[in-house]
């Protein structure tokens, strides 16, 4: 008897589904670890115990009642849900027992449910492509097409291209290179039955690794872009028109949005402007020509509590020296021959409640200085030929590409009007002290420009803006704008700004021969290398931290070099 009972038990711990059995009395004298192990129990806590008191709402008892098999029935035990088949066991027709067979469908479930979604969403995706006449394909980590657009479909000539491999259904195509790459490629002009158009390709990646790309096609002929371009500079120059209306009515047009750069120089100099704006405090503006001074002063006023007031500006150096009194403090009628009836207001009282900005401060004679001085100091202004002072609230920012403090010193301008001048000064930085923004404003200028002449063109070149980080820009961001706008209107078919666009001063090569004679490699070396650290101890003005970390060398190693080739001196 042992030894069958010992056989039996064998029999129902291999079976693969899950199994327990009650007697006819409703006490289960049987189960296997599968079923222990599904519904969490222990053979020795169970045996021989009401099945009722251990699995709650069990319909195994209606078995015993019923002497019928219930088959392909679900029930919920433990938080997870069950398929079980419930088995009545006979011996001549008498009722002995019950067992149920189950197996856990949890998992099974929340697949089948995701499956369905999965389905739902991909047939929405089918009907969006569709719908919307794209040309989008999507391919696999090997290139192979999963999906396509009815339309590309069409186009392509092939209405079943999923399962073959990206190559082989579109022509000139990079999806299986942008797939291996991981990198994304926007903007590229691709060539399929003859026609141009501009692509673009995006991977998408899980847990950091690439499972696939998705190709779009933003524009079916490249001319389709160029007509677009044409419309959305025609918009632009309709918005120019109208900031130029607005700039007669004495408004700042630019904010600090609109300046171009993330270098650490720029980010620092924005910094102490946006600073400077929330003050009432005179601004002065320094840095060489074409830096940018008076986008700055633009964007000071924009940020600041004035915004809302009139921005007025003035070019010191451009009105000849006996006109400047009547440009800034206005005249009274027939206060000179030729005066306008009626008189006319100064930029000062035009300015009231808002910023004035006089432009090249350093050129301003210096009886001019005196009178000013007088303005900034008392708060008030007298027109010329009248003898009414009227007050003013004005926010003075003055900008110079002199060096102000050695025109003091020359006695060429008033120390006392400086110190009031030099409240906030920012200094902004050369062109070739940020080489890192020269790729941002250079795009921005493209586009500029390009809007401007009514022209389309396709970006610069790598190798152009190469040429174009290694020039030194003397007249800085306004140099480079005259260089881009030569460059755009000698573009070829490709519309691409390449090296060829560019002056003949940016890509000539700077080489130097050094002759051999009787010298080995070692002092030409030593040659070579004592020039280059003099060029970085001459562009870091003699600072030799800057210059160790410039040529990739220690500080320690920077003074032995020095020392050997003696360049105390600089």
């Amino acid at each position: 008897m042992k030894y069958i009972d010992k056989y039996f038990r064998a029999i129902i711990e291999n079976i693969t589904d899950a199994l327990i059995g009650i007697d006819k009395n409703g006490n289960i004298n049987m189960i296997n670890e599968r079923a222990e192990e599904l519904l969490g129990l222990k053979f020795e806590d169970v045996i021989r115990k009401r099945i009722k008191d251990v699995i709650v709402n069990t319909k195994l008892m209606r078995v015993i009642e019923t002497k019928k098999e219930e088959m392909n029935q679900r029930f919920s035990s433990n938080g997870r849900q069950f398929v079980v088949n419930r088995l009545p066991i006979l011996h001549q027709d008498e009722i002995q027992g019950a067992i149920a067979l189950f197996h856990d469908v949890t998992d099974y479930n929340k697949i089948s449910k995701k499956l369905n979604e999965d389905e739902v969403y991909i047939d929405i995706l089918n009907t969006i492509l569709d719908t919307f006449n794209e040309w989008i394909v999507v391919v696999d980590r090997n290139g192979i097409i999963t999906m396509m657009s009815k339309a590309y479909k069409e186009f392509v000539g092939d209405p079943n291209p999923e399962g073959k491999h990206v190559t082989e259904v579109i022509e000139n195509t990079r999806m299986h290179i942008v797939v291996n790459t991981g990198i994304m490629e926007v903007g590229e002009i691709q060539e399929i039955k003859g026609s141009r158009m501009i692509a673009m390709r995006i991977p998408f990646k899980k847990d950091g690794k690439v499972i696939g790309a998705v190709g779009k096609t933003m524009f079916k002929d490249v001319s389709d872009l160029a007509t677009l371009s044409k419309k959305i500079s025609k918009l632009e120059k309709e918005i120019e028109y109208y900031k130029n209306e607005l700039a007669d009515k004495r408004v700042a047009k630019y904010t600090f949005e609109n300046l171009v750069g993330d270098s650490p120089k720029m980010k620092e100099v924005k910094a102490l402007a946006k600073k400077a704006a929330k003050t009432n405090s005179n601004v002065l503006i320094l840095g060489e020509s074409g830096t940018g001074k008076e986008l700055f002063a633009h964007a000071i006023h924009n940020a600041s509590s004035r915004n809302l007031g009139p921005f007025v500006k003035i070019n010191c150096a451009a009105i000849p020296s006996e006109l400047l009194e009547s440009e800034l403090f206005g005249y009274e009628e027939g206060a000179f021959t030729g005066a306008k009836k009626g008189g006319k207001k100064g930029k000062f009282e035009l300015a009231n409640c808002g910023t004035i900005l006089l432009d090249e401060i350093g050129d301003m004679p210096l009886t001019m200085q005196a009178k000013l001085l007088r303005v900034i100091q008392e708060k008030e202004v007298e027109r010329l030929g009248g003898n009414i002072l009227k007050n003013i609230d004005v926010r003075i920012i003055t900008s110079t590409n002199k060096d102000l403090e050695k025109l003091v010193k020359k006695n060429e301008f008033r120390e006392d009007l400086f110190y009031r001048l030099n409240v906030m000064a920012i200094k902004l930085p050369p062109l070739r002290e940020r080489r890192e923004d020269i790729e941002a404003l250079a795009n921005e200028l493209k586009m500029k420009i390009a809007n401007k002449l009514g022209i389309y063109v396709e970006g610069i070149s790598q190798e152009a803006i190469e040429y174009l980080k290694n020039y030194d820009w003397p007249g800085n961001i306004r140099e480079l704008e005259n260089v881009i706008e030569r460059a755009i209107n000698l573009l070829d078919a490709d519309l691409i700004i390449k090296p060829k666009h560019l002056p003949e001063r940016l890509t000539r090569k700077k080489t130097k021969t050094y002759l051999i004679g009787n010298r080995n490699l070692k002092s030409i070396i030593e040659e070579v290398e004592k020039e280059v650290i003099q060029e970085c101890l001459i562009k870091t003005k003699g600072n030799k931290n800057k210059a160790a970390k410039m040529l990739g060398i220690s500080r320690m190693g920077l003074y032995k070099k020095i020392e050997r080739y003696k360049l105390d001196s600089l």
